[in-house]
């Protein structure tokens, strides 16, 4: 039945499906011919100036990820062997909605970004302190975080906006979960966990295909705080943690996380029970146990924040040889955008900037002029390829394994795998908790959702919590109808 309010591009034209990417077959990549996806992000990217969309505020460290364990095996990545083997690397932690002034302890996933400087080029790890995500497909992500920002008439972050759009996106259950749990607040940058949140290619010398899931866990162990503390906290010290990383390194009290892996057979992917490219879930630990795979230290502040943090530019299309991406869309869309984010805020000449410039080796191509151009711009060197001046050449050696991939290209939903569904991991992780736990989140989802306006946005909130298990939304469904009757 036709819509009487029709969705279109910015060109007019109707919009097929705005809640799947076209895909090269149900569980192939996405399609760079997917205007409409292209479009929406490329016009999300260029909304702020020239502050980040997201992850706007954040801290950042230097240090090194030592290899504690042989992983040739599973990959041909050079800097992951042999044992005991030491790569420069910069961290940036941040929060995602929130603006650059915005204060450190408010309840919000935290960024996660290293980059690795080897000696093949940067490889760089763009995570979370969560293992999952609100979204699975990148179309949806600019409404996202269109729902999390301030409202255009209010200018006001809206409960409202909030609640109606996780109402509307079942497959956000699990991580407003996690974020209205414990962790969704946590006392320091040291004290959490970092995850590659997506699922990722390891390739052996062999050709041999494995999809990983990378979990850094801090060694300080886990500390968070309740919303009490959180709202004091940030009224006395709005750059909390940013005081608390700095300081930490500066009295030689050098945090660290120990990297675990779940690592998964390449032909294991088809038949698993669940889409195991879907960032909204995670990988059972009794089907994938956590291999110790290294660990990063970080001992040293950066000596300006602004060149250093802020012109920092972390992007997860930056892979070296042996590493490579999976056919999560989420993980597809972000190959794109970005790359397309920095060289907006930054400029085309972002990665001649000292932070993003490799260490072990240069950039060495065709790349030339643009503003900011502050090098030699490769002097009288051909600026084409192929030329007979003895310029950079193409290797013809792949850094990853190929995917195979079939059928019509469209905007497929998923493909469907045995246990798919957006509630059970949810339901498993509530009943994980302690009773006091458990409050502790009936509470913090309470105290937000009572502030909507419209009662249907409620329901379907709720309702969504008790698919994930009945006692969950019906304690929730008490929760705020006190709240709502004490107002």
């Amino acid at each position: 039945m036709e819509p009487k309010n029709v969705l279109t591009t910015d060109s007019g034209a109707p919009v097929t499906d705005n809640q799947n990417s076209r895909t090269a077959g149900p569980a192939g990549p996405v399609l760079i011919e997917d205007h409409h996806l292209i479009e929406k992000l490329a016009h999300f990217d260029r909304e702020r100036i020239p502050e980040r969309v997201v992850h706007a505020k954040g801290s950042g460290a230097y240090g090194y990820f030592e290899v504690l364990t042989n992983v040739t095996q599973w990959t041909r990545a050079k800097f992951l062997a042999p044992v005991g083997k030491r790569t420069e690397i910069f961290i940036r932690f941040s929060t995602v909605a929130g603006e650059k002034g915005s204060a450190d302890t408010l309840r919000d996933p935290r960024g996660f970004a290293i980059k690795f400087y080897t000696e093949d080029g940067n490889y760089d790890l763009v995570g979370n302190n969560t293992p999952v995500f609100f979204i699975r497909d990148p179309l949806k992500f600019p409404d996202f975080i269109h729902s999390q920002k301030r409202d255009p008439y209010t200018n006001i972050q809206e409960p409202d906006n909030i609640w109606d759009f996780f109402s509307l996106s079942p497959e956000a259950t699990h991580q407003f979960m996690i974020l209205f749990s414990d962790r969704g607040i946590p006392a320091t940058f040291r004290n959490m966990d970092g995850f590659g949140s997506h699922s990722f290619q390891w390739v052996n010398a062999r050709g041999e295909i494995f999809w990983v899931k990378y979990h850094f866990k801090t060694d300080q162990g886990i500390k968070n705080l309740v919303a009490d503390d959180a709202s004091r906290i940030a009224g006395e010290d709005a750059d909390h943690h940013q005081r608390d990383l700095l300081k930490a390194i500066d009295r030689a009290e050098y945090p660290s996380w120990t990297l675990k892996m779940q690592i998964m057979p390449g032909a294991d992917a088809a038949k698993y029970r669940f889409n195991p490219f879907d960032v909204t879930k995670v990988w059972s630990h009794r089907d994938y146990p956590l291999i110790t795979v290294g660990r990063i230290v970080l001992n040293r502040n950066p000596e300006n924040y602004f060149a250093e943090v802020e012109q920092a530019a972390f992007n997860p299309a930056h892979f070296v040889p042996g590493i490579g991406p999976s056919p999560d869309k989420m993980l597809q869309g972000r190959l794109f955008s970005y790359g397309d984010t920095h060289r907006y805020r930054l400029g085309a000449n972002h990665m001649r900037l000292p932070v993003n410039q490799p260490h072990a080796t240069h950039a060495n191509n065709y790349s030339r002029d643009g503003a900011m151009r502050t090098d030699g711009n490769h002097g009288r060197e051909k600026n084409y390829e192929p030329n007979s001046f003895g310029g950079p050449q193409q290797t013809g050696q792949p850094q990853w394994a190929p995917i195979e991939v079939d059928g019509l290209t469209g905007n497929h939903v998923p493909v469907h795998h045995r246990d798919d569904n957006d509630f059970v991991q949810a339901g498993d992780l509530y009943r994980l908790m302690s009773e006091t736990g458990k409050q502790r989140l009936i509470a913090n989802i309470a105290g937000s959702l009572a502030k909507v306006s419209k009662p249907d946005i409620i329901e379907r909130s709720i309702a969504n919590f008790r698919k994930a298990d009945t006692n969950y939304g019906d304690q929730v469904a008490k929760a705020v109808e006190q709240r709502r009757n004490q107002r």
